[in-house]
Order: structure tokens, then sequence, then C-alpha cells
């Protein structure tokens, strides 16, 4: 082996050896305790195999797994495009005003604020009886709302709050990507007389997409493991988590319960797989279809 190969092997060293440890090891160890039931009182190694019966558990005989699916399906369904939409027409508003730092900190701080910390003030904002919001609305005459402790309006409460958190990272990325396309263009699609929708449509929106592209993949992953907010609105404690009746249950929420609280790691293990799979597969239908349109110039 040449000499310079070997300073190459021993540079690279302690970060393959980082990844092997905290990454490639951890996510071979999932996969294995997934086909086995382990208690994690016994050395995993002497765990029983129990081949697809994790996965066939929590398939057909799981209905709080079934609930904890639909309710993530839900909250990445609406959160990721509602928030990404108000996070444009946020950064085109900005964009036309001077002096904007204001507004660009004012909706960044809860992104730097940690989601604990955001779930328990929005948690006190929906309070029954002295809550903020209720206030409000008694002020107008309408009813106070059970928001956190009905389960017809608990996922839609933690999906406001999450709307609300998720805009500041999108804002700034949007508004990069706006700064990044050049007048020229505007200039050339005014003098053709194109108006404002169609100046967005045909000049905005392609040479934003890398932007769009970027926000959208990462809300995905991001919502799809979504656990704090619901910890922090939902229960003081971890184990009562996820309530009324199971109605703002999530998928990491509830395998952190099976691996932790029921110490069922096989079938928490199962569970993270299900989760990556699903999550792999909505990743590359979205590069998939945003590189359609000429977005294949910018790789």
């Amino acid at each position: 082996m040449k000499s310079r190969t070997r300073a190459a092997w021993l540079f690279l060293s302690p970060t393959l050896l980082f990844y092997a440890v905290f990454l490639i090891f951890p996510v071979l160890s999932s996969l294995y305790l997934s086909f086995h039931e382990w208690n994690m009182l016994t050395p995993p190694l002497q765990a029983p195999n129990v081949g697809l019966a994790n996965y066939r558990y929590i398939f057909s005989e799981d209905p709080v797994f079934k609930k904890a699916l639909l309710n993530t399906f839900i909250y990445v369904v609406v959160t990721v495009p509602v928030s990404i939409t108000l996070s444009v027409l946020l950064a085109l508003m900005l964009s036309r005003k001077r002096r904007t730092g204001f507004y660009r900190l004012a909706f960044f701080l809860p992104t730097i604020t940690p989601q604990i910390a955001v779930g328990m003030v929005w948690r006190y904002l929906y309070r029954p009886n002295y809550g903020l919001i209720n206030t409000g609305l008694n002020a107008v005459g309408i009813s106070s709302i059970n928001w956190l402790n009905d389960p017809s309006t608990a996922l839609l409460s933690i999906m406001i709050t999450a709307v609300w958190a998720m805009i500041g990272t999108n804002l700034l990325v949007v508004d990069a990507g706006l700064k990044d396309i050049p007048d020229e263009y505007y200039e050339a699609a005014s003098i053709d007389g194109a108006h404002g929708w169609q100046r967005f449509w045909h000049v905005t929106f392609p040479l934003l997409k890398p932007s769009l592209l970027f926000v959208f993949v990462t809300g995905t992953i991001a919502a799809w493991q979504v656990f704090d907010f619901i910890v922090a609105m939902t229960a003081p404690t971890l184990g009562k988590a996820g309530g009324p009746v199971n109605s703002t249950m999530t998928m990491v929420l509830y395998m952190y319960q099976t691996a932790f609280e029921y110490l069922k790691m096989g079938r928490a293990s199962a569970m993270a797989y299900v989760l990556f799979i699903i999550v792999m597969v909505i990743s590359l239908v979205q590069l998939r279809l945003f590189r359609r349109g000429g977005i294949e110039s910018y790789y």
C-alpha cells in the first residue's frame, strides 16, 4: 500500500470508526432485534428468534400501531404542505418590503426554541378555562373548546402548533432561494406582458424548486419522527402521552413506549424499520417528482 493511501486511511479512520460505532452498528443491531424477542433483561444474543412474528403482530394484532400510523400520516400530510405554503407566501410578502429583519427574527425564534418548551407554552394557551385561545374565542361569543382533552380536536391542536413552529426554518430557506433569482428574469417577464401570477408560476416557482425540494424532504422526514410536541402537550409523563384514547399517538412515541415502557425491543425495532422504509420511499418519490420540469439543471 502506498504511503499516501495509508495516510488517507489514517486520517479517515476516526470518522469511519465514529460511523461504524454510532450508525452502522445500531442500524444492524436494530435489524437483528426486529427478528427476535428481547426484553432488555437478558443478553441480546440469547434472545429467541421469532422470524417475522414482530412484523405480523404490529400489522395484524396491534390496533394502537395502526392508530399511530394513521395519526402520523395525517400529521405529515397536513403540517408539511401547510407550513411550506405559508412560508412561501410570507417569503414573497417580505421580499417586497424593506427592513424585514424584525419579521424574519420573529418567525425564526420558534425554530431555535426547544420543542418541549414550545409544546408546554402552547399547552397553557390551549387550557379549557384560562387559556389565551379560549379567552379570545369567548370574547367574540364562541364557546370554549377542550382542545387537547377532546379526541376530535387533540391532533388538530398539535398540528397547529407544529405548523407555527415549522414556518421559521422553511421561511429561511425559501427566502434565501428567492434572493438567488436574478431580477433580469422578472424584467423579461414584465416586458413579455406577464402579470403577477404568471411571473410566479413561470419564473419564481421553477427557480425556487431546489429550495422547495429541500424543505419538502427535510420537513417530511422530521414530521414522520414527531415526538417532543406530543409528549409536551398531551401528558406530564411519557407513559401517558399520546392521549386522549390514542388520538395523538404517533409512530415514534409508540415505538418509545413499546421499547422502554413495555420492554418489547424486538417489536419496537420492527416498528423502526417500518418507519425507515416509509420515509425512504416517500423521500425517493419526492425527489422523483421535483426533478421533473427542469430541476436537473441544478444538479
